[in-house]
């Protein structure tokens, strides 16, 4: 498997601005925002997106949305609340194949999305 942008973030080969990371995610803002705040939460684990995340042990997982409340908690979001996304495959628009969560905060949010 071929490294993504995410994987060369992760491993320091390439610069982003790092909001939040601890053992198991890395956050950082997006370099294309939807919202005033625009964070993607990537895990160190790699996986291509939640369909492939049957593979793996649910702790996995709850350590990625662990991840995303430490991350919006850093980011002081919780009081006026935010939106997690996960886009999977082609049609959902998932543009680099490897799992990440857009957490979007800053204004209101419409609905339904797309």
């Amino acid at each position: 498997m071929e490294d993504t942008i995410f994987d060369k973030i992760i491993s320091g080969e390439m610069d982003a601005d790092i909001v939040f990371e601890n053992d198991d995610v890395v956050a950082f803002r997006d370099i294309n925002p939807q919202a005033p705040t625009h964070v993607l939460v990537v895990p160190r684990a790699r996986m291509e997106s939640i369909a492939e995340t049957t593979n793996h042990d649910p702790q996995v997982i709850g350590r990625i949305i662990h991840g995303i409340a430490e991350t919006a908690r850093t980011l002081g979001l919780e009081e006026n609340g935010y939106r997690v996304v996960f886009n999977t495959g082609t049609d959902a628009l998932q543009t680099v194949p490897y799992i990440h969560a857009h957490v979007l905060a800053g204004r209101k949010m419409a609905w339904p999305p797309g």
